[in-house]
């Protein structure tokens, strides 16, 4: 772009050809010649919630054509993995002593097909003697089954274990209060469904075992392999290939994966695995499923003075990253946008005999903004008052330099107000407020809702705050950017181009991004938290600008001039003297001559942030119920999401409207459920609902932008902003389109059956 800069524009996808023509490859899709002659893989999987392990016949499932080998937890050596949060709950990658969900890994079949594999895993039998299935986490909690005998209890991980105090007595806590609303909310379980499930393939090759995993950052999963294969980490190289979507639960790494190197050592040769959908919906970590009980108090005219949050956690049958959710992510955010002065938050995670959770798109933040949010929505149906005008009163006054809130969580910059008022003009919310009176007045069949949410979140946040980059020069004059962060259709491709690109003057077509490979990246935070931007491309930025200075010095030396005259033209991508350029450098020549030094055009830089980020917006959700079916058709959804400095606005969008889909599909269709034994009963997509764009209006994204101070781009995280304001606005504008008949809240998902029976409730109560 002559004469500017690229950075703000709507800079089309570089990754888009490809997917849209050939396609990706994905991990099952690999032809590795390291891979010639790979056996496969299928793991047994408990068909038993909870239950003792009495015996493990694999004797027939031996025998059948094509099998190599079956193993156990026994034959493997497989020794108790201590939980790091709490090292009592303990276990073996393959279940060994006992079972604790449904599709949990028994043992595994190595055969020559998968269709042979997958036929002797059928024939491999285990003997289970069953115990009682916790599924309801308060049941957990109350229970004298323990699903961890060690542990003592349900109950595995507590603020109190981080110095946290006990929540007040409510009677106490409220003394001063006015008025107080309490609630019970579910914000439930969701299952991730990424369009490619997981998939792996190991081959030993000279000493070293090579991996490609389906991963949001192969460095942070390194540590397990290693682990898991018993070696030095340099005998461990994990790969990436394009990832079908991950939405959080590929950050873990898992039992599938982690045995494909043993097996493949046990065995001789390459191993390969691939689950099929219904092992996905049964095994991938889950997200949310955080019960909150909340007390909300103020005065009468609308101000919030007081708010309690007790939020139980499920951390599924495994005490893994599920676990601290809600006490490391829920409950610093819990004051969310606005100046309460007290608050007070416990959170409690207890085990499950269910499949174990894990991040899920804000991990724990979206439960921390729901809560909220439905507490303001019933403390202003309370007290007779607009949501938006008390939402308004209690906001944290716009701010350019660090705010703390009670509960002693501190944000960057923020203008709360603001958004609000953009989304509130763009929706005309008054205009719907009035027709909304006038379908109330006319008894119409179909109610109109309007919910407004307001919300803050943290980016950024998980230490190390940093992230490595490297640039280097080719002789071509093309560049090569390495990136510890992990592209699964963010646009890291495009955006990290943008910015080598920006400040180099290398055409983006002359760029490469390389990320996903632990030989070639060694050093790297992953894709996560809504990280990437803001410190890997912040990494790329920084790297970028030291290059430009490197080649300064060189471009010097060649040009025979002084450091501080030599200039870069960007549109020609070449060094000058100052006032003639007609006698320039170019990058290729720079490199060429950097190499006959002996060195090459080569810049490795780490980016490191002071603080997280934090993102803010305002979503309007429009919906319309009828009221004789409870049946709710999403009408317009406008969302006002403030994520800093904008690089590419077509990138920024593709995050807000994925966002919004999966935000407003746990409000109104997806729920992960189990019978009273533990048994899934949604473990597939004809019978989990997940939203296509059928169910979804066209999002009216308005544009806002805060810059931050902590990196010099002035860039916050948007990738997970959709999932947190736009799930407690559709949630309210159901419970608002049917309140006016009494009803006051309806957990999610809002399904048909359920607003009708919230409807009939409320009117036998009236």
């Amino acid at each position: 772009m002559a004469g500017g800069s690229i950075l703000g524009n709507r800079v089309e996808r570089k990754e888009d050809p490809k997917f849209l023509t050939a396609g990706g490859a994905y991990t099952d899709d690999i032809v590795d010649a390291r891979l010639d002659g790979a056996a496969q893989a299928v793991y047994v999987r408990s068909s038993a919630a909870h239950g003792t392990i009495s015996s493990i016949d694999v004797d027939e499932a031996s025998g059948m054509p094509g099998v190599l080998v079956v193993h156990t937890a026994e034959t493997l050596g497989l020794e108790p993995v201590p939980s790091p949060f709490n090292p009592a709950s303990a276990r073996t990658l393959l279940a060994s002593d006992k079972v604790r969900h449904v599709g949990e890994p028994v043992a595994v079949v190595v055969a020559e097909t998968w269709q042979q594999a997958a036929d002797a895993a059928e024939m491999v039998f285990v003997d289970i003697d069953p115990l009682p299935a916790l599924v309801d986490m308060e049941a957990a909690l109350a229970s004298d089954t323990h699903i961890y005998d060690a542990a003592g209890s349900n109950a595995v991980f507590d603020t109190t274990a981080l110095g946290m105090p006990e929540n007040s007595p409510a009677e106490e806590f409220f003394a001063d209060c006015e008025v107080t609303v309490t609630g019970r909310f579910l914000n439930q379980r969701v299952a991730p469904c990424p369009l490619e499930v997981r998939a792996s393939a190991a081959a030993w090759v000279d000493g070293r075992l090579i991996q490609w995993i389906s991963s949001q950052g192969v460095q942070g999963a390194k540590a397990a392999f290693v682990a898991a294969n018993g070696v030095d980490a340099d005998a461990i190289r994990l790969i990436t290939p394009d990832v079908g979507g991950g939405f959080g639960a590929k950050i873990d790494t898992y039992a599938e994966e982690l045995l494909l190197g043993p097996l493949a050592t046990a065995l001789g040769r390459p191993v390969r695995w691939r689950e099929t959908r219904s092992e996905s919906m049964m095994n991938l970590g889950h997200g949310r499923s955080q019960l909150q009980y909340v007390t909300i108090g103020g005065t009468r005219d609308g101000k919030v003075t007081h708010y309690q949050l007790h939020a139980i956690q499920d951390s599924g049958a495994f005490v893994g990253m599920g676990t601290i959710l809600a006490p490391f992510f829920t409950r610093p955010m819990a004051s969310g946008v606005y100046d309460i002065p007290n608050i007070e938050v416990r959170a409690t995670s207890v085990v499950t005999n269910t499949t174990p959770t894990t991040a899920y798109r804000g991990a724990g933040r979206p439960e921390a903004t729901a809560a909220i949010e439905r507490a303001m929505d019933m403390f202003a149906a309370e007290i007779g008052k607009d949501p938006a005008d008390v939402r308004r009163m209690n906001l944290i006054a716009k701010f350019s330099e660090p705010h703390t809130t009670s509960i002693g969580q501190t944000y960057d910059v923020g203008d709360y107000e603001g958004a609000l008022d953009r989304a509130l003009e763009a929706a005309g919310y008054s205009d719907l407020r009035a027709e909304q009176t006038a379908r109330r007045e006319a008894g119409d069949v179909k109610q109109l809702g309007i919910g407004v949410s307001i919300y803050v979140e943290v980016t950024g946040g998980v230490d190390p705050k940093q992230e490595a980059a490297k640039i280097e020069v080719g002789d071509d004059g093309t560049a090569t950017v390495y990136t510890g962060t992990s592209s699964h259709g963010q646009g890291h491709e495009t955006a990290w181009t943008m910015l080598a690109h920006d400040e180099t003057g290398i055409a983006m077509d002359k760029i490469t991004v390389v990320w996903g490979d632990t030989d070639r990246v060694p050093v790297g935070g992953g894709t996560m938290g809504s990280r990437s931007l803001q410190q890997g491309g912040a990494a790329v930025h920084q790297g970028a600008v030291e290059l430009v200075e490197q080649a300064k010095k060189l471009a010097a030396k060649l040009l025979e001039a002084d450091e501080a005259d030599v200039v870069l033209d960007k549109d020609a991508g070449a060094f000058h003297v100052t006032g003639t350029p007609a006698v320039s450098k170019t990058w290729a020549d720079l490199a060429v001559a950097a190499k006959q030094d002996g060195a090459d055009l080569t810049v490795e830089t780490t980016f490191v942030a002071e603080m997280a980020t934090f993102p803010f917006g305002a979503h309007v959700a429009v919906v319309e119920v009828d009221t004789d079916t409870g049946q709710v058709t999403h009408l317009r959804q406008v969302a006002c999401d403030d994520a800093g400095r904008v690089i590419n606005p077509l990138l920024l969008d593709g995050q807000i409207h994925g966002g919004i889909a999966q935000g407003a599909a746990q409000a109104l269709l997806e729920e992960v459920r189990y019978d009273d034994d533990g048994n899934p009963v949604t473990s597939n997509l004809a019978d989990y609902g997940m939203i296509s764009a059928t169910e979804l209006p066209s999002f009216e994204v308005i544009h806002m932008e805060t810059p931050t101070f902590v990196n010099p781009l002035g860039v916050k995280g948007i990738g997970e902003s959709g999932t947190i304001g736009s799930t407690p606005a559709v949630q309210s504008a159901v419970v608002d389109a049917v309140s006016h008949l009494g009803v006051r809240h309806i957990d999610m998902p809002a399904t048909a059956e359920r607003v009708w029976q919230a409807i009939r409730a409320a009117g036998d109560h009236s």
